[in-house]
């Protein structure tokens, strides 16, 4: 059991890497940095909305119980730390990425009541 766990774990923090570069590539944290040419909400909420999606698809693939989730969501965190971000901005894309991980575990149950 100790061994599923590692590799487990360890392809949490592999998706975890590519969701936090994903993001950096849309929204450099540069881009953050930069008070002079603030980007716009909408267009920082399209980024965040499309590259969060992605963690649902892995949440459905995957099916993350509480721990999984935890430590995608503190992997995620400290990626976006190292990559230069503000603490304002990691915890509301860190917030966001626990909620779309939920949506994805509602999503299913949803979809079998909608089919009655």
């Amino acid at each position: 059991m100790g061994f599923l766990s590692a590799v487990i774990g360890k392809h949490v923090e592999e998706f975890a890497n590519e969701l936090a570069q994903s993001l950096a590539k849309r929204y450099p944290s540069a881009m953050e940095a930069n008070k002079s040419r603030p980007v716009s909400e909408a267009r920082l909420t399209k980024i965040l909305e499309d590259v969060l999606a992605r963690a649902q698809g892995f949440q459905r693939e995957n099916r993350l119980g509480m721990f999984g989730k935890a430590k995608l969501g503190n992997e995620f965190r400290w990626r976006l730390k190292e990559l230069g971000y503000s603490d304002k901005f990691i915890e509301v894309a860190t917030e966001g990425l626990m909620v779309y991980l939920a949506r994805a575990d509602r999503a299913p149950a949803e979809e079998a009541s909608a089919g009655r």
